[in-house]
Formats: C-alpha cells, structure tokens, sequence
C-alpha cells in the first residue's frame, strides 16, 4: 500500500496555491475549487480543496528536506514566516514551522535514518 495523496482544506484558493508554489510545489491541477501540486522531490503529490466555511484543520503536513537549514534561509528570503525555525527535537528530527494562509500547519523536516528507524522502532502487525 502506498499513501497517494492528502488534501488540505484552504479558503481562499489563490493565494494558498501560490503559496504551495513558492515553497517550490510544482502545481499540476488548477481549479476554482481544488488544486494538485507534485513535491520538488520523489513521487508525492498533495492537494487543496476550497472549503468555504468555518474550519479547523488539525492535522500536520511533513515535507522532508535534507537541506533544511538552507531550504529555510531560501524561504525567508521570497518572504515566507516560519512560527519556529529549525530546531533539533527530541525525538531525534530537526524541523521548522510554519502555517499556509488558511492555518493548516505544515514542517519542514529532516529526519535521515531516523524517520523510519528510530532506536524505539517497533514492528508489528496483523
């Protein structure tokens, strides 16, 4: 099984998408009321759907960058606001974060081996 895709809920459409496209997004479905993006880097694709009414969305979106640290200093630079800048956290990833225009929360990540073995890695299932 493989994740396809998420999809974020946004208010205002234009200016979220433009705002996927200056994190450096490749935009490749564009609506009124719902846009696709590819990620800068391997095969991972996400969206965003128009909602327009009240709503809270609590989930957190990863984008994995190796050049964090950089890839951070880029995007001050076109303008972007971070509420954390890179930060080495204690479950052993180093990550930022920010908020897209409708406040879905997104981070920018680097996790290497740990992002899938970390020394509390677990294997279960059935």
């Amino acid at each position: 099984m493989n994740l396809n895709q998420i999809t974020l809920p946004v208010r205002d459409m234009p200016l979220a998408a433009a705002f996927y496209r200056r994190l450096g997004c490749l935009q490749i479905v564009d609506t009124p009321h719902y846009a696709r993006f590819e990620c800068p880097q391997g095969e991972s694709s996400f969206s965003l759907s128009l909602d327009e009414g009240e709503f809270h969305n609590g989930a957190v979106i990863y984008f994995e960058c190796q050049d964090l640290d950089r890839r951070v200093a880029m995007l001050q630079e076109k303008g972007v606001e971070f509420a954390q800048l890179p930060e080495d956290m204690r479950w052993l990833w180093r990550e930022a974060v920010l908020y897209d225009p409708s406040g879905n929360k997104i981070k920018l990540y680097w996790a290497g081996e740990n992002r899938l073995n970390p020394p509390w890695r677990v294997e279960r299932s059935g």
